[in-house]
């Protein structure tokens, strides 16, 4: 059994959506095709892959239901986490409802929880830039409520960890969709709560298009592993 990270994938399956990421550059050409193929050379059954956020461009869950369909099809299990284009993000109960009526039994949601999978305890929430300038947003958004919104997130997720870790004994690793630090930006919210939880490694997504950045990124101590599904070309990336 093993553990994958794949972030942004971005799904575009249902007619309403019909919002495919090809307009973004050579390396998004069929990359639903190419995630399956990758993803089926790769994930076996009894394995699991955890989705740090833009899942779906679905603006519904009823309108995200070809993209679950699609993931649904994959082996192993998915557990998946927020993104900032996840419009179609409902609450759990509604989505437990949604995933049981549509028998989208592999699919799992990492949200205020936590799951103890192979040999690590798993951890998430959206997370948040703070910094104005990196984070493009539509209409006025309150920075501050926001990252302190999503601490209280993770918070709650971390503390489910730390109760499983103490039974276990297994390291709890954090999965967020934005990412902690980048390019200069840190934020220390969410920096200060992986140290608080002595988490030494969390994978994020979100970023686009930035072929040539580092994969691996050390703050603190805390190893950074970039995982946004392009970056990766479409590659299920094994958590280590």
């Amino acid at each position: 059994m093993s553990l994958f990270v794949i972030a942004d994938l971005h799904l575009s399956e249902g007619k309403q959506t019909n919002k495919s990421m090809e307009v973004f550059g050579n390396r998004w050409l069929d990359y639903t095709s190419k995630l399956r193929k990758n993803w089926l050379l790769l994930v076996g059954e009894n394995d699991s892959v955890i989705i740090p956020g833009d899942i779906s461009w679905a603006l519904t869950l009823e309108e995200s239901y070809d993209d679950f369909l699609f993931l649904e099809s994959l082996p192993g299990k998915k557990y998946i986490g927020k993104g900032n284009h996840d419009f179609w993000w409902n609450s759990t109960a509604k989505m437990t409802k949604f995933f049981n009526e549509n028998n989208f039994a592999s699919i799992n949601i990492l949200y205020n929880n936590a799951y103890c999978l192979e040999n690590f305890i798993i951890c998430g929430t959206r997370g948040w830039f703070i910094d104005e300038k990196q984070q493009n947003t539509v209409g006025e958004v309150d920075f501050n409520k926001m990252i302190n919104r999503e601490g209280i997130r993770l918070r709650l997720s971390l503390e489910e960890g730390a109760k499983l870790s103490r039974e276990t004994h297994l390291p709890i690793y954090a999965f967020l969709h934005f990412p902690p630090i980048w390019n200069g930006f840190i934020c220390q919210n969410i920096i200060d709560l992986l140290e608080e939880y002595s988490v030494d490694t969390c994978y994020f997504g979100h970023i686009h298009g930035n072929y040539s950045s580092p994969q691996i990124q050390i703050y603190k101590g805390i190893k950074f592993i970039f995982c946004a599904a392009d970056y990766l070309n479409f590659v299920p990336l094994m958590v280590k």
